[in-house]
């Protein structure tokens, strides 16, 4: 039987900052994926982790500032490519970076990345991708080990081995996503990754020059002792997947664990943070 999910189609007005903060709060409730859209938002939950009370939790909706209406639909796992084919659009980092799904057409640019749609998080379309794209683009990475923390669809992995870096490990602790980005980093022709299910338990006797880390806020916090632990001398780790009211609890424990602050990055009210290791 093939996985099902139920979709979850909201219309916002207006729609910015409106849609980053409900992607934060149903992000904590098992909603996997989301396609912003010109009107909205696109919400994505596997249905057996669905039920019709999680909408009550959601406080945003409660609010007098916006107005939020939604429909659902469930669609099945055979179905996603069409869903993304009718609402995935190439994103442009920069100029530098275009990030394409293999139906789309090929670019003139630097880098060209191609990610498979599937129900994976970390298309490009989002602000913490996004920047995290932007961190990489002016890091030299060339024989540099790198470690990518919440993997997703692999797309800052995959960035990363395009940028000459050597080796690549890519983490995640859904099944869906170890799938996708296996699958994104044969399209993308990309050696020297190695992809792999679970979390921060897995990083034992490893040592990576930069550690990429886009998930979220309490993930971040509970993780960044073993970061500390794991990375070498004078490395660099690239945090993101918080908002800028996060980031006094981000630093001081970035701190406490002797991280050096170099550079921020801030896009719709989404934060990105890069330190060194000292």
């Amino acid at each position: 039987m093939s996985l099902r999910y139920i979709e979850y189609n909201f219309t916002i007005e207006p729609r910015d900052p409106a849609a980053e903060i409900l992607i934060a709060e149903l992000g904590l409730f098992g909603f996997e994926s989301f396609v912003e859209t010109e009107t909205g938002l696109l919400a994505y939950i596997p249905s057996e982790e669905h039920s019709e009370d999680v909408i009550n939790e959601i406080q945003i909706l409660k609010s007098d500032e916006f107005i939020v209406e939604y429909s659902v639909k469930t669609i099945e796992q055979t179905n996603w490519n069409e869903e993304w084919e009718k609402n995935f659009t190439p994103i442009n980092v920069d100029n530098k970076v275009y990030v394409r799904a293999p139906f789309h057409d090929a670019s003139t640019m630097d880098y060209e990345i191609i990610i498979e749609p599937k129900m994976s998080f970390g298309t490009g379309h989002h602000e913490t991708t996004h920047m995290m794209i932007q961190h990489l683009l002016d890091l030299d990475l060339t024989h540099k080990s790198v470690l990518d923390m919440g993997c997703g669809t692999g797309i800052l992995a995959i960035f990363a081995a395009m940028k000459n870096a050597r080796p690549v490990d890519a983490i995640d602790i859904d099944e869906w996503c170890v799938e996708n980005t296996n699958e994104n980093i044969e399209k993308n022709n990309c050696e020297f990754i190695s992809v792999f299910l679970g979390d921060a338990h897995l990083l034992k006797n490893q040592k990576y020059d930069i550690i990429i880390a886009n998930i979220n806020r309490n993930i971040l916090l509970q993780d960044l002792a073993s970061y500390k632990r794991c990375i070498n001398s004078n490395g660099i780790l690239l945090l993101s997947g918080f908002y800028t009211e996060d980031e006094p609890l981000l630093q001081s424990k970035a701190k406490e664990l002797e991280f050096e602050f170099l550079k921020k990055l801030e896009r719709n009210n989404w934060l990105s943070l890069q330190f060194r290791s000292n």
